[in-house]
């Protein structure tokens, strides 16, 4: 697929025109709440919307969609606008569903501008994505952004594209159940590219150490990455300097295997042992 005219694009999304009504958007991330991602964010928003931010208190990278359920949670008010939640972001989500909004929900989901790309893999492990996916269980359209730079971010250019793709979700919609997994490259868009969730080949690095009790710790990193820029992927829209927009489902069946299995007649062959 070929990148989209920068200038069509962007024309296209002018001739939306402003939103007749303020609709609410709840903006969570994976960063924490004082994050400046999550700040440039939400600011951004607030052209097309009455943002409400509930997010994490501290980071919670790679949290995935995991729930709190060993302890309870606790939410520092800031404001009437931000909400922190010393969870994770499906926790962040499930609270202002369930409490924050009393009833008069959002719209739409946004998490992010994550400090870093969230590509091919990552987004089973990513809390930003996390946060999106968590608006597919309250029949919500869900997007994550993330900027894809380690160093000296500028979000200024990640939160106006989030902007204009939320004008176009909030006016066309999203199929029930899915959410855009955004990665927007530095500095201005160039371009953007509809693509499938890439692959890429690591090696985790665990270091290991001893702390003032002498007790020994473990911290995973990543030592070796390399990725596959194959066309049509994540990783080869931001090779290019693109954009990527990638449609992600919370249904994770592989529909191609599991009809494989019934035809080699798994399920009969294991019927006997469930008697």
């Amino acid at each position: 697929m070929r990148g989209l005219n920068l200038q069509s694009f962007v024309l296209g999304l002018l001739r939306l025109g402003p939103l007749s009504d303020m609709q609410k958007i709840l903006v969570t991330n994976d960063d924490g709440i004082h994050s400046p991602g999550i700040v440039a964010l939400a600011e951004a928003l607030e052209v097309i919307g009455d943002v409400t931010v509930v997010a994490p208190a501290h980071e919670m990278s790679a949290a995935s969609r995991s729930l709190t359920l060993a302890r309870p949670l606790r939410v520092d008010r800031i404001d009437d606008r931000h909400f922190a939640v010393d969870g994770t972001p499906a926790d962040c989500v499930t609270l202002a569903m369930n409490l924050i909004f009393d009833g008069d929900a959002p719209v739409l989901v946004v998490s992010g501008i994550n400090k870093g790309g969230n590509l091919g893999e990552d987004v089973t492990y990513s809390g930003t994505v996390a946060g999106a996916l968590e608006a597919s269980v309250y029949g919500l359209p869900g997007i994550a952004v993330s900027l894809v730079q380690r160093i000296n971010f500028d979000f200024a250019a990640a939160a106006q594209f989030a902007v204009e793709l939320s004008r176009l979700v909030l006016d066309d919609g999203l199929p029930q159940g899915t959410v855009l997994n955004v990665n927007v490259p530095p500095g201005p868009v160039q371009g953007v590219r509809v693509t499938r969730q890439g692959s890429k080949i690591i090696r985790p690095n665990v270091t290991t150490g001893t702390d003032p009790r002498q007790r020994k710790y473990y911290w995973i990193g990543e030592e070796s990455l390399t990725w596959n820029e194959e066309i049509g992927t994540d990783y080869e829209a931001l090779g290019q300097g693109l954009v990527s927009i990638t449609p992600l489902h919370s249904d994770l069946t592989d529909h191609r295997t599991l009809e494989r299995l019934k035809s080699l007649g798994w399920q009969t062959a294991l019927e006997p042992l469930s008697k």
